[in-house]
């Protein structure tokens, strides 16, 4: 498997997962209740899975290796992927917020803003990486640069994530898909 083919794989799991937020919201608006820890689930998927480990494979490998081969970090697709995942990640705080208000008894307004704001960055962005970084990344990367990129990638997984989380994070989804996106059908 190539890298990128690995990092496209991990995207079709957070595709999942948004599809599966997104109908959360939906719930919410429709003033139906959500149990607190599928938020919680979501949440740690988008921060734990999304961000810690794959967010990170591409910032410290895949966007390393792209600037070595001559594709500036600043200016570039490399610096518009980097305040993505940043804007990500203040979404991911408000929701976080909105999360412990809900807890608390208050609307959710706060985090279905959140997450749908996230759901739409996260798609565009994915949609740009699948469909332009990446092939880039093919054309301007070394030959044997995968077998190397591969291991950093292990080793993110092991170091930031843990053993044994992502298998955990695709049976949590299962789960989720099961109730919310398959519901009724």
């Amino acid at each position: 498997m190539k890298s990128t083919e690995e990092l496209k794989a991990e995207h079709e799991g957070i595709l999942l997962g948004l599809r599966i937020l997104e109908e959360i919201c939906g719930r919410l608006e429709r003033g139906r209740k959500v149990e607190a820890a599928h938020l919680d689930g979501m949440a740690a998927f988008i921060k734990e899975f999304a961000d810690r480990c794959h967010h990170a494979k591409e910032e410290t490998v895949l966007f390393a290796e792209l600037e070595k081969a001559g594709m500036p970090r600043e200016g570039g697709p490399v610096g518009a992927m980097l305040r993505e995942h940043e804007a990500g990640r203040a979404c991911v705080r408000g929701l976080d917020e909105g999360i412990a208000a809900y807890r608390a008894g208050r609307p959710a307004a706060r985090l279905v803003e959140n997450a749908r704001t996230y759901i739409d960055l996260l798609r565009s962005h994915i949609d740009k990486e699948n469909n332009v970084l990446y092939p880039m990344a093919e054309r301007l990367l070394a030959p044997g640069t995968d077998k190397s990129m591969l291991e950093r990638f292990e080793r993110i997984e092991k170091e930031r994530v843990g053993e044994g989380r992502h298998e955990e994070f695709h049976r949590m989804l299962e789960k989720l898909e099961k109730e919310y996106l398959e519901e009724g059908k």
